[in-house]
């Protein structure tokens, strides 16, 4: 009783796993006068059971339901053998890879709260005869206590294992919100404004504002789902156009070779599209090629109509390309606007499934179109979630507005 007592306050401190399972093993060879015993810790992911004592290497792997061990756990309930080597259960391996020879041997499951399944404890060999009722008693006292504390371990190194998975997308989102441009850059004659709203911590969308050689340089994309995989594609895309472009690639090249080399990198079912562009704040002239990206709309000041342009090939990491094509052209009058916004704004849905859709952004752009393109983003995401009327966003969002001021 004393020993017992002993192990159940060292299971209440902090402990390493492998360290309190030795503990209890320990205990239990020593109060049931066992030989030796062991301890193996259930894997609910792969149905399996590892045996953690003692530490053999390889680690010794039974299968849930096969042999006594296996049995006892989808049985829950202590398994009593006098005679290993006549009962069909017993499993030989263990004693081959130790040389020991195991005659009687008890089974006790490992249950925690809800009579959740945890592990098996194996006693082998009393010294003074075979194990009986009381020493079943006792096994089961001392594995309700070390289930409880395995699962208080397991519960402790899974919320600190959040916690560093938690500081890794913070990290992750604080690099991929830098590699976003802190403010608007200047351009003559033109009003800037871009936005991006991550569903998650980090997102698969991007933009990019920049003077390059005395253009503006426009990139805005998507890649494939939300999270850290697709944030990081996206950066990775925007890194290599900002590379390409400062060695002097030309718009098509840049978008053939970022391509091809998302083709050799991205796994098969994952890809990007993309806007990328050019101003020339001189001619008024946008340059650009749309990897899957659209619809892309055009207001035209003039005569307040919406232009909406599809996308010029097909997603970008999908398929190699020898030659993307001339690059298609939008010319912007006095007071046109560019508008690139990721579908997490087309295609929010409302509760009753509808999404806000290309008339949303329209009848907001037509109303609001003389205001600056900062109020206007803010009026555009606001009729966003409030036709979304609560639903959480389920999407990554991002804004790209461009607004050539009227003379």
């Amino acid at each position: 009783m004393t020993r017992i007592l002993e192990v159940t306050a060292k299971l209440a401190a902090p402990y390493d796993l492998v360290s309190m399972l030795t503990e209890v093993v320990q205990a239990g060879q020593s109060v049931l006068s066992a030989d030796r015993g062991s301890l193996w810790l259930y894997d609910s992911d792969t149905h399996e059971l590892h045996m953690r004592v003692p530490e053999i290497k390889p680690i010794p792997r039974m299968k849930a339901g096969d042999g006594l061990v296996g049995e006892c756990l989808e049985s829950r309930k202590i398994i009593n053998v006098a005679d290993a080597y006549n009962d069909p259960r017993f499993r030989f391996e263990t004693d081959k890879a130790t040389g020991y020879k195991t005659d009687s041997i008890l089974s006790v499951p490992l249950l925690g709260r809800d009579q959740h399944p945890v592990g098996v404890m194996q006693l082998l060999n009393k010294h003074n005869g075979d194990f009986d009722s009381n020493d079943e008693l006792v096994a089961k006292a001392l594995a309700a206590q070390c289930a409880l504390a395995v699962q208080r371990t397991q519960m402790v190194e899974a919320l600190l294992l959040k916690e560093r998975l938690d500081e890794e997308v913070a990290l992750a989102r604080e690099i991929q919100m830098s590699t976003f441009p802190e403010e608007m850059p200047e351009v003559p004659g033109y009003d800037l404004y871009g936005e991006f709203r991550p569903a998650d911590q980090t997102g698969g969308d991007m933009y990019d504002l920049v003077m390059l050689e005395g253009k503006l340089f426009i990139l805005m994309g998507d890649a494939t789902g939300h999270g850290m995989g697709p944030a990081l594609s996206a950066t990775q895309m925007q890194a290599m156009l900002r590379v390409a472009f400062r060695c002097g690639a030309d718009l098509n090249a840049a978008y053939r070779h970022v391509n091809n080399q998302l083709v050799e990198d991205l796994p098969e079912d994952r890809f990007l599209t993309a806007f990328m562009g050019f101003l020339d704040h001189v001619t008024h002239e946008v340059k650009f090629h749309s990897g899957g990206q659209g619809p892309i709309l055009h207001f035209k000041a003039g005569t307040s109509e919406c232009v909406w342009h599809k996308p010029t090939s097909f997603p970008v990491g999908i398929l190699e390309l020898d030659d993307p094509g001339e690059p298609s052209s939008i010319f912007l009058q006095p007071g046109d606007i560019l508008v690139l916004l990721s579908d997490g704004i087309y295609e929010y849905e409302n509760r009753q499934g509808l999404q806000f859709s290309e008339d949303g952004v329209r009848s907001t752009i037509e109303l609001h179109h003389q205001l600056p393109m900062a109020k206007l983003g803010e009026l555009l995401l606001d009729a966003t979630f409030e036709h979304g009327a609560g639903v959480q966003q389920a999407d990554d969002i991002t804004l790209v507005l461009l607004r050539r001021l009227p003379d």
